[in-house]
């Protein structure tokens, strides 16, 4: 039990140490993924790649307690079937069928906690899907401002590439015309003359108009650029803030799960024991008392057998019948003795005849 009070606050302190921990040191992303590139989402990409990592690996535990909690479900479905099915014991007498009794109903008892843990690991399943879903929904919304400012930055960085490549070519369209004006100034017409300046005036006009562009889209970038570099850093922190939650929640969302086993092994234990405290109610004596009174049989056993020589078991014969039947022991008595004697003369009288004749 003080172990299990250990692990319970063992899980609690970790919340309030990763908690502390994020308030000791400041975000580590806003400051570690830049490029000098100004259209590169190097950094950026790559903090996105980690997240839908950290998400995939929260979506394969959140699997692994859907199919933990399917095996435990089987689990239980098969002890509680084993203790309606399977005999164990069932003659048993007295204090041992009744501790057997209860070590049916405690295996029935592990079955159960076994199916509650399955509900109890989709519970936690359903969490870690609810977690994912919510940390995605939020992260979309970030991820479309993101995309938008790429979009928007990378579209004007290119404006403005074409709009310095413009600006540059009329630089040189300009200095080539003033060369022509220098170089041919006493070499050709008043008319070819002011043909040179008037294509120098020309390019005059075009460099300014270009460097103007230039300097507009230049400017606008500058602002994209801010915004982007605001927005990536605020990305940064948010999806720092979602990482550091990610992983506080799969880390203890991992020890309630090993607390939950750990329980369930308490739990299980408890009913071994109550299985045991039975045991320790059985007693041997009263055990054999209750069989002997419940199925006895007599108290008398069968007389020894003797040895019976044959010879003198027929000697013993001849002898028995060649004597006077015993008083009492023929097959029937012997005849009255006459009330009257030989001569009396109601001794031969038979229903009123008489045998003498007179």
């Amino acid at each position: 039990m003080l172990g299990w009070l250990r692990v319970c606050a063992a899980w609690g302190a970790g919340g309030l140490c990763c908690r502390s921990s994020r308030t000791m040191k400041e975000t580590l992303f806003k400051g570690n993924f830049w490029s000098t590139d100004l259209t590169s989402t190097a950094g950026y990409d790559s903090i996105i790649q980690h997240l839908n990592d950290g998400r995939k690996n929260c979506k394969e535990f959140e699997d692994f307690l859907k199919e933990r909690a399917t095996i435990e479900e089987k689990y239980g479905k098969e002890l509680i079937n084993l203790t309606k099915k399977k005999p164990c014991g069932q003659t048993e007498l007295n204090t041992l069928k009744r501790a057997l009794e209860v070590f049916k109903q405690q295996v029935d008892g592990v079955g159960q906690s076994h199916i509650q843990l399955a509900q109890t690991l989709r519970e936690e399943a359903r969490k870690m899907e609810d977690f994912r879903e919510k940390q995605k929904l939020h992260r979309k919304k970030m991820e479309l401002i993101m995309d938008a400012i790429h979009k928007n930055r990378n579209l004007q960085y290119k404006k403005t590439v074409e709009a310095k490549r413009l600006y540059e070519q009329r630089c040189r369209d300009k200095d080539e015309a003033e060369q022509a004006v220098h170089r041919n100034a006493n070499l050709v017409t008043q008319k070819q003359q002011e043909k040179l300046f008037v294509k120098l005036a020309q390019s005059k006009t075009a460099l300014e108009d270009s460097d103007r562009l230039y300097q507009l889209n230049v400017g606008a970038l500058e602002k994209i650029r801010e915004e982007w570099q605001n927005e990536h850093t605020k990305a940064c922190e948010f999806l720092e803030t979602q990482e550091s939650e990610r992983i506080n929640y799969f880390r203890n969302a991992l020890w309630l799960h090993l607390n939950q086993l750990s329980q369930e092994c308490v739990r299980s234990d408890e009913r071994y024991e109550e299985t045991r405290r039975s045991l320790e109610m059985c007693s041997i004596e009263k055990d054999i008392e209750f069989f002997v009174n419940f199925r006895k049989t007599g108290s008398v056993p069968p007389a020894p057998v003797v040895y019976e020589n044959y010879y003198n078991t027929q000697r013993n014969a001849t002898s028995a019948r060649n004597q006077a039947p015993a008083p009492g022991k023929g097959r029937r008595g012997p005849l009255p003795i006459p009330a009257s004697g030989p001569g009396d003369p109601d001794y031969a009288t038979i229903d009123g005849y008489s045998l003498i004749h007179h």
